[in-house]
């Protein structure tokens, strides 16, 4: 069910790093990012897979791992990830890439949960140190990175009370809670016609 996935797919941000990925499965993820939508069916994103632990390293300290957990500077060696997507944007095909690359990353995502493994789809991203460090051509565009590995986290849902605190945190004993507002809460209430 559509519904279970959805809640399985979450942002784990520690790994088991010692469980590799293959660069089959990265490209079987990349397939569903292929075939989703794509406005005016351009088609602009590129994406650059990693599942070498010399490029991961190189990857890893350009990005930002929980902006909510202050004190966190993100996982530790041996919870890092195993494999990364960086979604480009070709701006030879296009110069904007409106929310195709937030279909791809969540196709990307749903495709790693079926298949056991966790990710993060991460924004905050040091662009020019990640560029240099991919040596990327000036006509790609940086747009996200999908961090993916075996989570060695348990990532929970629960309800925020009605105008309550959304932001995620750690409890004692290393459970991440996501607080999500309700759906009476997001749908907004039409006056009847009269």
């Amino acid at each position: 069910m559509i519904e279970d996935l959805v809640r399985r797919n979450r942002s784990y941000r520690r790994f088991y790093e010692e469980r590799d990925i293959d660069a089959a499965t990265l490209r079987e993820l990349v397939n569903l990012a292929r075939l989703s939508a794509s406005g005016s069916n351009a088609q602009p994103l590129k994406y650059l897979l990693s599942t070498d632990r010399e490029l991961n390293h190189r990857i890893f300290p350009t990005l930002g791992w929980a902006g909510y957990l202050r004190d966190w500077p993100g996982p530790a060696e041996g919870e890092r990830p195993g494999a990364y997507i960086v979604i480009l944007g070709d701006r030879r095909i296009r110069n904007s890439f409106g929310c195709d690359h937030g279909i791809a990353a969540q196709s990307i995502l749903l495709g790693a949960t079926e298949r056991g493994i966790g990710g993060c789809m991460i924004g905050s991203v040091d662009r020019n140190r990640l560029r240099e460090a991919l040596q990327l051509p000036d006509h790609f565009e940086i747009l996200l990175v999908i961090a993916l590995g075996y989570p060695k986290e348990e990532v929970v849902l629960e309800d925020a009370p009605p105008g309550g605190d959304i932001r995620y945190y750690r409890d004692a004993d290393g459970v991440h809670h996501v607080p999500k507002r309700t759906l009476d809460e997001i749908i907004v209430d039409m006056p009847e016609a009269g």
